[in-house]
């Protein structure tokens, strides 16, 4: 009775620590959606307390001036066509450096690898030199070219892990029933890299739809703006509209939050997934 009376203390303390870790992580959502209904006078006498009247009126001018539905469609496509290309190039070489062992795979995966490890700071200046000659800047199709060079590389980690977990049993088997080595990949492989593929969405969509830099970089007109960019828009030189850029911001994350929320339960089972063999 004395052990459990003390494991009981102990994971009360630990529901506390969680409880109050909860809050502090959840304390800047409250500042953001709070003040999104503020008018700019009221936010900048108190910006922790509630609104003293409520201004939804921001989230209509923030409509107007930033373009809304252009600047999410342009995320929107960003997003999902960098999602495509990043899983469907990553998952092929993944399989092929599992499958076929050779010195040669062995160094272009210590090369992916290496990779990783390279800040984005201090290649950006090169890489816009490059678009620009290979004619990508200001363009979706080139801001997509230059997510797939940034992304492959942990996808690939990400798959190669997982590809070998797959028995190399249901790959022959399928071989010997006539299927050839594109369908081997795309018909039983694949399909079972699912939970990975979806663990490997989520994190490329929260990274691509609130990426600022490498955006602000490769595209230079408006009306090819990313939602980021374009609640930039409300911090001048002399100026910051907090009010209506904390609408904005609320209205640029709306998407995402939903998406992962939906979403979330597949990242556990793509952690988890292949992590017990047999």
């Amino acid at each position: 009775m004395e052990t459990r009376h003390s494991y009981s203390a102990r994971l009360l303390l630990l529901e506390l620590v969680a409880l109050l870790l909860a809050l502090l992580f959840l304390a800047p959502f409250y500042f953001v959606i709070v003040n999104s209904v503020k008018s700019f006078g009221d936010l900048l006498v108190n910006a922790a307390g509630l609104p003293q009247s409520l201004h939804f009126e921001n989230y209509s001018r923030v409509w107007e001036i930033t373009k809304f539905p252009s600047a999410f469609v342009n995320s929107l496509l960003i997003t999902l066509f960098s999602n495509i290309g990043l899983i469907v190039i990553s998952a092929m070489a993944a399989y092929r450096i599992v499958r076929v062992p050779s010195r040669f795979n062995k160094l272009l995966f210590l090369a992916f690898i290496a990779a990783m490890v390279i800040p984005f700071q201090s290649v950006m200046i090169p890489l816009v030199r490059v678009a620009d000659r290979l004619h990508l800047m200001d363009s979706i199709p080139g801001l997509v070219v230059c997510y797939l060079g940034f992304g492959v590389s942990l996808n690939l980690f990400l798959y190669h892990g997982f590809v070998k977990e797959i028995p190399r049993e249901i790959e022959e088997s399928a071989v010997v029933d006539g299927c050839s080595p594109f369908g081997v990949f795309w018909r039983i492989v694949f399909p079972l890299l699912k939970p990975m593929s979806v663990t490997i969405l989520l994190l490329n969509s929260l990274w691509i739809w609130n990426d600022f830099l490498l955006p602000s970089l490769v595209l230079s007109s408006p009306e090819l703006r990313t939602i980021p960019l374009a609640t930039y828009s409300f911090f001048g030189q002399y100026t910051k509209q907090w009010d209506l850029a904390l609408a904005g911001l609320v209205l640029s994350v709306t998407p995402i939050v939903l998406f992962f929320l939906v979403m979330q339960r597949h990242i556990i089972e793509g952690i988890t997934a292949g992590s017990v063999k047999g």
